[in-house]
């Protein structure tokens, strides 16, 4: 199983490229899981739904399913946040995990960096792993780079490099 992250400030196209990059895998008939870190409280049940009616009655773990998809809702109820490890343990062998977050674990990681960053905005230089950055500007650095629609380029990197 290749895990590749992808990183970056906040509105710098994290989730486009994570799209792009799913859908190229995807295409290729590749098994294709992800993982989003959400930085706040958020919810998939909408109000009133079944579901939603469940976990506030206190269900800590509410399953839904049908015949197209499943989900799992826990509640932490204040235990720890599971690690980006145990995470991808619950996935069921896919071929690429892309990771969206996550940035200071030990993955290999993709930076996005936005025309509009600044050079002391820039992770790379402070996080562990980053092997590959995507940005239409020219980059300081050695570390490979990639314009933003490279993407088959980019995804026949990850299979190389993770």
């Amino acid at each position: 199983m290749k895990i590749c992250g992808i990183v970056g400030l906040k509105n710098s196209g994290k989730t486009f490229l994570a799209q792009k990059i799913i859908k190229y895998f995807s295409d290729k008939k590749y098994l294709v899981a992800s993982i989003k870190h959400a930085h706040h409280d958020f919810n998939i049940d909408k109000p009133n739904t079944d579901s939603f009616l469940h976990r506030k009655s206190g269900s800590t773990e509410v399953i839904i399913s049908s015949s197209k998809r499943w989900a799992k809702i826990t509640e932490l109820n204040k235990k720890r946040e599971k690690n980006l490890n145990e995470l991808v343990k619950e996935l069921d062998k896919p071929d690429i995990v892309i990771v969206e977050g996550f940035k200071k674990d030990i993955h290999k990681k993709i930076e996005i960096i936005n025309q509009n960053a600044k050079k002391d905005q820039y992770l790379f230089p402070s996080l562990k792993n980053v092997f590959c950055i995507v940005s239409d500007n020219r980059i300081d650095t050695s570390i490979t780079q990639f314009r933003i629609n490279e993407i088959e380029n980019i995804a026949k990197y990850i299979l190389e490099k993770t």
